[in-house]
């Protein structure tokens, strides 16, 4: 059972947010002894249900202006991973003094059991439940969790024995931490994103880089070959698709270890050579950890991979469609683009983040047919790519592409931004996309 703490009995506990992170860390932190008051300065209308729940379960709750104007001294706030430190909430609250810390690092305070974290721009949510399923499978006890389903205070919360944790973690989790300290730290890659909310590249870079920050020198820190590092405490185990003297390495479809062969791409769940690096990290990190490598490989093959990520829909008429609606950055559809093995026609768009998509020409040229562009940022698409189509919607654009594909060819929905011009998440827009294209199919 988690005791009550002396260092929170008394405490009055701001916590920034009231998603399924904030709520978490309010139970955390309530059952540790500390007073708690709720605090979203979102409209009024979107945080009603919300609220509406914080009251029912005994919280203090200030929402809409009244969060902005709030007198309470508070101790600590907790800011859940969609509150940016900068925005005004986490301001007014930071004017008078309270420390600020992630819901993350006060879940990470409460609990002794080792981590293995995973971050980057890309993959991190596939390799996250990867090493869950292969600990899992060699018989260890863990919990995937963190920015991957379940928050880690409510793991925490529940107290339940386990031999790790493997954690998701974005850079929005890591901006605020002071004594998060993995045992083993995963780097999957880098690449612009998020810049909407970090100030600039550098800045949401450093953010992710905090995952090493604390390690030692009996640590591991997984790292991605192709890319640069400042000075790392752990010890470091590299991986690389792309590049021949990783540790971990890819060859004519193999991941091989130190030269020697493991397992066969073709014989996973898992496509592209973007996730042969995914498999590659997660082996990397679940050995680190200390499984033996001929038992983890093992079981790679009965991992099934999460939805929305080049997803098989359906094939319609001979053209296999593919949903990575996940793809909500220029590095995730570029990955997508390269693991094709011939020209696909290509489904784009969403959100303007502020991203440069010229870069990806060339690319664009060489790995698709037709380019169907969608959303806010579709007619600009349109103009950085010559011979691309900007389209009404999601569903004008499934019909266009399947009507300019050719039997034998695929269609592949990887946006390459995020979908909160449209749709509720990525989640939501994969969703309908595979229900238009499952409207394609002949009825019997």
């Amino acid at each position: 059972m988690l005791p009550v703490s002396t260092k929170y009995a008394g405490k009055h506990h701001a916590i920034l947010g009231m998603g399924a992170s904030g709520m978490a860390a309010a139970r955390l932190a309530r059952r540790l002894g500390a007073d708690v008051t709720l605090l979203d300065d979102g409209a009024p209308d979107k945080v009603a249900a919300a609220a509406a729940q914080a009251r029912a379960e005994g919280f203090a709750v200030l929402s809409g202006p009244e969060s902005l104007n709030c007198g309470t001294a508070f101790d600590l706030a907790i800011l859940s991973p969609g509150i940016d430190p900068s925005w005004p909430l986490a301001q007014s609250v930071s004017r008078r003094g309270v420390p600020g810390i992630s819901e993350i690092e006060f879940a990470f305070q409460q609990t002794s059991v080792p981590v293995i974290a995973v971050t980057g721009t890309n993959g991190k949510t596939t390799t996250t439940g990867l090493i869950a399923h292969l600990l899992t499978a060699c018989g260890k006890s863990t919990v995937p969790c963190g920015n991957y389903g379940t928050a880690l205070s409510e793991v925490v919360l529940a107290d339940q024995p386990l031999d790790v944790l493997t954690l998701e973690v974005s850079s929005f989790q890591l901006e605020l931490i002071t004594q998060f300290h993995p045992q083993v730290a995963v780097w999957m890659n880098f690449a612009p994103d998020h810049l909407d909310r970090h100030p600039s590249l550098e800045a949401y870079r450093l953010a992710k880089l905090r995952i090493f920050e604390r390690q030692t020198a009996a640590d591991t820190a997984v790292i991605n070959a192709a890319e640069t590092y400042p000075p790392l405490a752990g010890r470091t185990v590299t991986f690389s698709a792309w590049l021949d003297d990783a540790i971990w390495s890819f060859h004519d479809g193999t991941i091989t270890y130190l030269g020697r062969p493991v397992i066969t791409v073709a014989d996973t769940r898992l496509r592209g050579r973007h996730n042969a690096e995914n498999i590659m990290a997660a082996l990397a990190a679940v050995t680190a950890w200390g499984l033996p490598l001929e038992e983890a490989a093992a079981h790679v093959a009965s991992f099934i991979p999460p939805r929305h990520r080049c997803e098989v829909v359906a094939t319609v008429q001979g053209r296999e469609f593919l949903n990575d609606s996940k793809a909500t950055n220029i590095h995730a559809m570029e990955s997508a683009l390269r693991g094709q093995d011939r020209a696909v026609v290509l489904i784009a768009g969403g959100k303007d983040k502020g991203l440069d998509y010229a870069p990806l020409l060339p690319l664009i040229r060489e790995k698709t047919s037709h380019v169907f562009t969608i959303g806010e940022i579709g007619p600009a698409l349109a103009r950085t790519w010559p011979g691309a189509v900007p389209c009404q919607d999601l569903e004008d654009a499934v019909h266009r592409a399947f009507a300019a594909s050719v039997h034998g060819q695929s269609i592949l929905f990887a946006p390459g931004t995020s979908s909160f011009d449209m749709f509720n998440g990525y989640g939501h827009r994969g969703d309908v996309f595979c229900q238009i294209v499952h409207q394609l199919l002949p009825t019997s």
